[in-house]
């Protein structure tokens, strides 16, 4: 039987699936127990994510997250349409939530949960009242020849960190 031959593609692709990438992580201390952490970064997203952070074709009108697994997180849009970008993968409050980043590096959605990252965000409480919130952005690998790119985008100014510090902001002022 002749061996099969790899084309560019198949040379390319296995390339980028063996490429590391590091997850991007962040993190902050708020003054809220877990519970009310849990709830502000997911039931109450909506409450202090930027209106400018959105894949859809119209102005962003709210961020929701379905909280259970494989719950949808879109967004609606001011046109009346609906924008998935996310599906959650574990949702165990107050302490663990997972979601699928359903985001292309062209920032165009992506249904194929296999080509997807994911963001994990875990809320850890301490003994004076306070909840450590750990978020972790990983498996960027699988977006392909973006991965990178996806990386650099989430880890810039603008991205996970200030995103976190907004949730902070929002997390704080509930207590």
């Amino acid at each position: 039987m002749p061996e099969r031959q790899l084309n560019t593609q198949d040379t390319m692709t296995m390339e980028v699936e063996a490429q590391v990438i590091e997850p991007v992580r962040k993190s902050i201390r708020v003054r809220a127990d877990a519970a009310r952490a849990f709830r502000v970064f997911t039931e109450e997203m909506d409450s202090w994510w930027p209106r400018t952070h959105h894949i859809g074709s119209s102005p962003l009108k709210r961020v929701v997250i379905e909280g259970r697994p494989m719950g949808a997180i879109y967004s609606e849009q001011e046109d009346g349409t609906n924008c998935p970008w996310g599906s959650v993968l574990t949702w165990e409050p107050p302490h663990l939530f997972v979601m699928a980043w359903q985001i292309k590096p062209d920032w165009q959605f992506e249904p194929d949960l296999s080509r997807c990252s994911e963001v994990e965000i875990r809320f850890t409480p301490a003994d004076d009242g306070t909840t450590l919130v750990e978020l972790e952005h990983r498996n960027l690998h699988r977006h392909g020849v973006g991965g990178a790119k996806m990386r650099e985008q989430v880890n810039a100014e603008g991205g996970w960190g200030a995103l976190l510090g907004m949730f902070g902001a929002k997390a704080d002022e509930a207590s």
